[in-house]
């Protein structure tokens, strides 16, 4: 009997988890969930629970400071995760099975602080910026066959994605609220693809934020109509995939490059928990944080390809009058660069309170 998730992944979409906590790594793959992603509160969280106490204790013992005792713990936890999600990697050749690793998100931090983990924080121009992103990109990955590298489609991150690409990288193109964004994105890691020798391990994903849109738009934009309100995100998503589709249907890459809908977890109360699940299903894949998976789950409906049915002709003519997709880039890059960067600030808080209580 096929369960809700199934109906799901039979509809031909491919179900990620946001979340690397081994307790829903394993009751997601029950489900029939091939991937996951983390980012630093995903991490946090896991420290809180107590559980990698004894991890957290070899690094401080191993004279660790806070910065490196993180990244330490994020390889740890990602490289757990990789390996629970290999056997679908394995069975794709390549095409799914993969965990994201964020890196550093202070590269983009719009207010350093006087210290981060115990070292001063690094105060880069554009171009330091994009040369440290290749450097942390290629020591990240190295050596891991299902790992995605996350970076940001920041001006210096998508500066660094062609040679991240050539370099034989495989990306997760994060923070992207605009098709101008993942277009940028999308041409830089093609650059770079095509520097390689071969196309046969090339894999990228492009993750569009959705559910942000719709609450940026809830504030901002409250002249919109009672049908176009809180569809504007699932409009802009559609857009995108739209454009993957026709971008890479000729270029003979083994393996597919896809968008990943992001930011799935609905922010209205009013809206069913599989608003965005729904609204995408049918291709390429969903990045749903694990009580929007249990949510799914639980519903006990079946779901079909939607992906590419189109909103209603007035809504989306409504939306093109109304949304000007370049100022929502750049307000939401704005907010979206702060939520990038505290969440590492306060990871990095978090382990500094662990030693001290060790």
């Amino acid at each position: 009997m096929s369960t809700p998730i199934q109906s799901l992944i039979d509809s031909g979409t491919k179900v990620w988890l946001d979340s690397i906590d081994p307790d829903e790594v394993a009751r997601n793959r029950v489900w029939g969930i091939t991937g996951a992603t983390s980012n630093p509160i995903i991490i946090s969280n896991l420290i809180r629970t107590g559980r990698i106490d004894k991890d957290l204790g070899l690094c401080f013992k191993n004279g660790l400071d806070d910065y490196d005792t993180a990244w330490r713990t994020t390889d740890m936890l990602v490289s757990q995760a990789q390996e629970a999600f290999l056997p679908a990697w394995e069975k794709t050749e390549g095409d799914d099975g993969y965990v994201s690793f964020e890196l550093d998100p202070l590269l983009e931090d719009p207010e350093p602080r006087t210290s981060a983990g115990g070292r001063e924080p690094e105060r880069l121009t554009p171009e330091q910026a994009t040369k440290r992103y290749v450097e942390l990109g290629e020591q990240w990955s190295a050596g891991h066959r299902n790992r995605m590298i996350k970076v940001p489609a920041t001006a210096s991150g998508i500066a660094a994605m062609e040679d991240l690409a050539a370099a034989g990288v495989t990306l997760n193109v994060t923070l992207i609220f605009s098709p101008r964004q993942y277009v940028a994105a999308r041409d830089a890691i093609w650059r770079g693809a095509q520097r390689r020798k071969s196309l046969d391990g090339f894999k990228s994903v492009y993750s569009i934020f959705v559910s942000r849109i719709d609450v940026y738009t809830a504030k901002h934009l409250t002249d919109l109509s009672t049908k176009a309100q809180g569809w504007v995100g699932i409009a802009n998503a559609k857009d995108v995939w739209r454009m993957n589709q026709e971008f890479w249907a000729d270029k003979r890459s083994r393996l597919k490059q896809e968008i990943v809908f992001a930011s799935t977890g609905v922010k209205n109360d009013d809206d069913p928990p599989w608003k965005y699940v729904e609204a995408f299903a049918g291709s390429d894949v969903e990045t749903n944080p694990p009580a929007t998976n249990a949510k799914v789950q639980e519903s006990g409906r079946t779901f079909t390809r939607k992906v590419d049915q189109p909103l209603a002709a007035d809504v989306l003519a409504e939306i093109e009058a109304k949304v000007d997709m370049a100022r929502v880039e750049a307000d939401l890059m704005a907010e979206g660069l702060k939520k990038f960067a505290d969440p590492q600030k306060a990871l990095l808080d978090l382990i500094d309170q662990k030693r001290k209580e060790s």
